[in-house]
């Protein structure tokens, strides 16, 4: 039958198209990844589990693939599981992007420090076609990274306790930490009590059970022994009953200065240790029997909460009750201000003084010398001094010695100085408003003394802002706020007081604009002879600019920017030196699989019949038979006579087109003998072709003894061959047409030479 063929100029290109897309239609067939033997180290074994250290950390996994291939640009990925086989975050182990025409390799890994688990998986993605192969079998992977015995002690402090014993009271508990391992919290441990496995797996263990405790890293069922890191020490916690340690009820808790008083604990015993406290503060111990301890109210500061600790072997370690033990008429002085003063010229300061005495006295003292006249419990400064007072107690039990109040500074400034701050966190080119304000006013004295006056003197100053150097009009206050882009520059704060007149630090305010800049595109789609185009209504003239591709700059000078490639496009404005971003822009490439037709490509149906074929995916649809004739603008046509036809589809500005051919249907039957003699006549079986040349069907050739000798796909009418040899004159082969699964048809060859 000859083959009609159409103009060349439309059919060449849209056959290689269409041959292309047969390729990548069929799917290809991802393994399972595998363990492979290690090839540095000569074993040709796989291995079984990872057990990886700092010295040895290598493995090997086999992947397999079957065709077709893949695109060129793919990539393979060798992904492994989290520690219970789960994908929902992978984590990449290896990749290879030319390994895309060999169907046999091996990925190479090693492992993170952080790998502690039995049930890891590996997996295999690919990227084009995006493909993911079934997960490997589950194993057990752990990298040793500590290796050495275990130290525990205590709360972690790395002091292992006497005879390794501790003594914990009844309801109490003790908690004991691994010391001696770096980033301790990355491995699980096996924590053991006198032999029996817990349930902690933490590097910390809270203890409230007598045992003897234990610990090593679980490195899994099978790297744990090889790791050998069980624990050196090991400690013994007894679980003791209290035994009520008090202080016995001492004869006089307010002392004066010429007294004492014994506190004795309740329990006496020489072999136990007692620890005597004031408050926080150890004042005896700790010391064998020592069941008492005298509190002397001549010592300064005798004054405080009392308790005792014992602690012993058999004992828990307990502490008692407090004894509060106070001063017999003790009194208490303090000024009524905490600050030092800045006493401005010609301004006084009145400092007052509040005592608990009971028939108190005063004395004021200008720098350590008494002043004249001045006992009452206020005083009036007019100059620079140290200032103090002396209040004497005249009644109560005890004859109390005389006491000094706190030192207070008056001093006459100098001069001053100004710092202001950001209120808020400030980075350039934030988007405002910011807030300016005054952090802080320091005295600084004609001796270099500098004493902080913010809260004193803040509200007595007056203010002016300044931008740049220029006062800005209202801003008169000790905080202001900067509101926008318009309102940038470096502030700075005048302040007066009196003759005094300061200048603060600068601080720069450099906000975005926040202005909003747009851009469109003449198409969102990229194919042959389309181009789309970017541009803005901003005027960009004179301004500093770019072009985006992707996250990268590929213009800065042109205004309307031709698009080639897909991907993500936005236009930077830069202001002042701040950023403006534009609207993102995704251009994407045509997708030439919108166009779809409702039969294969290669149509057989008998003479005198026709068929129907319709498309769909596009916006219009032209049909060009082989004489490049247009025969319909529909989205069908009904086709009748043999020949190649062209359907050219129409998706925006963006054309597919697609070939179809049709024969018609061979009437003769499948030949049972061919005469294979070189005549050229019936040398070859030639069946119709409703069978051959059709990549669906399956043609199978047996010979007498029942092996194969052609099995193919889209059977070409050219068997046998010219140099076929066969074992007699006439022999007889079998043959089966197949699809899928389905015989079509079955029968005997005989061959006459």
């Amino acid at each position: 039958m000859t083959m009609k063929t159409v103009s060349s100029y439309r059919l060449i290109p849209v056959l290689l198209l269409c041959f292309i897309c047969v390729q990548y239609n069929s799917a290809q067939n991802l393994g399972k990844p595998e363990p492979a033997p290690n090839p540095n180290i000569g074993s040709p074994n796989a291995w079984e589990l990872a057990c990886a250290t700092e010295s040895f950390n290598e493995f090997f996994v086999n992947f397999t693939w079957n065709p077709p291939l893949v695109a060129t640009d793919n990539v393979f990925i060798l992904e492994l599981s989290d520690s219970t086989g789960d994908f929902s975050t992978p984590r990449e182990l290896d990749r290879a992007s030319d390994k895309n025409t060999e169907f046999d390799f091996d990925f190479s890994f090693s492992l993170a420090e952080d790998i502690q688990g039995d049930n890891y998986r590996f997996r295999v993605r690919s990227t084009n076609p995006a493909l993911i192969s079934p997960e490997s079998d589950a194993f057990e992977m752990y990298y040793i990274g500590f290796d050495q015995r275990l130290s525990i002690s205590q709360n972690g402090n790395g002091t292992i306790p006497p005879n390794g014993t501790i003594d914990v009271c009844d309801g109490s508990f003790v908690i004991i930490t691994v010391d001696n391992v770096p980033n301790p919290d990355i491995y699980n441990y096996i924590w053991y009590r006198s032999g029996t496995i817990l349930s902690e797996t933490s590097s910390s263990l809270t203890v409230n059970e007598t045992g003897m405790y234990f610990v090593e890293i679980n490195y899994g069922p099978n790297c744990t022994n090889s790791a050998n890191t069980i624990s050196i020490n090991e400690i013994t916690v007894n679980i003791n009953t209290a035994q009520g340690i008090a202080i016995n009820t001492p004869s006089n808790t307010s002392l004066c200065a010429t007294e004492t008083v014994t506190l004795a604990a309740n329990i006496s015993d020489s072999n136990y240790l007692y620890t005597w406290f004031n408050g926080n503060t150890i004042v005896a111990g700790p010391t064998l029997g020592l069941d008492s301890f005298v509190v002397d109210g001549s010592v300064s500061g005798f004054e405080g909460d009392y308790t005792v600790q014992i602690e012993g072997a058999g004992i828990c370690t307990e502490q008692s009750d407090a004894v509060t033990i106070t001063g017999a008429g003790d009194f208490t002085v303090s000024l009524d201000t905490d600050t030092n003063i800045i006493l401005l010229p010609g301004q006084s300061q009145d400092l007052s003084v509040s005592t608990s005495a009971i028939s108190p006295t005063y004395q004021w003292l200008m720098n350590g010398v008494p002043i004249a006249g001045e006992t009452n419990s206020t005083l009036t400064v007019t100059q620079a001094a140290t200032y103090n007072v002396v209040v004497t107690e005249n009644g109560g039990a005890c004859t109390l010695t005389p006491k000094t109040s706190e030192n207070i500074d008056v001093v006459l400034p100098s001069g001053f100085e100004l710092i202001i701050a950001y209120t808020d966190a400030y980075t350039d080119c934030m988007l405002g408003p910011i807030g300016l304000a005054v952090q802080s006013i320091t005295a600084v004295d004609p001796n270099g003394g500098r004493l902080d006056v913010t809260a004193t003197l803040r509200d007595e100053f007056t203010y002016q802002w300044l931008n740049d150097g220029s006062a800005v009009a209202g801003l008169t206050s000790d905080a202001i706020q900067v509101n926008d882009a318009s309102e940038n520059g470096a502030y700075t704060l005048n302040a007066e007081l009196d003759a005094f007149s300061i200048t603060s630090n600068a601080l720069n305010v450099r906000l975005n604009s926040n202005d909003a800049i747009a851009i469109s595109s003449t198409s969102l789609v990229l194919c042959d002879g389309i181009t789309p185009e970017l541009s803005t209504t901003t005027n960009l003239s004179g301004t500093d600019f770019t072009w985006l591709f992707n996250g990268t700059s590929v213009s800065t000078t042109d205004e309307t920017l031709r698009v080639t490639q897909s991907g993500t496009y936005e236009l930077r404005i830069s202001a002042d030196g701040c950023p403006i971003v534009s609207n993102q822009i995704v251009i994407v490439d045509f997708d030439e699989t919108a166009l779809q037709l409702d039969t294969e490509t290669e149509l057989v149906f008998p003479e005198g019949e026709s068929q129907t074929v319709n498309a769909s995916g596009a916006d219009s649809y032209e049909w060009f038979d082989q004489g490049n004739s247009l025969v319909s603008s529909t989205s069908s046509i009904t086709l009748s006579e043999e020949g190649q036809y062209l359907v050219v589809a129409s998706v925006g500005q963006c054309q597919i087109s697609r070939v179809l051919t049709v024969s018609f249907r061979d009437n003769f039957d499948i030949p049972n003998v061919i005469t294979a003699n070189g005549d050229g006549i019936n040398d070859l079986w030639v069946i119709p072709n409703t069978y051959s040349r059709n990549n669906e069907i399956s043609v199978i050739i047996f010979n007498e003894q029942g092996e194969e000798v052609i099995n193919e796909r889209g059977y070409q009418n050219n068997w046998p061959a010219s140099s076929t040899a066969f074992s007699k004159k006439n022999q007889i082969f079998y043959y089966k047409i197949r699809n899928a699964g389905s015989t079509l048809r079955q029968g005997t060859i005989t061959v006459i030479r």
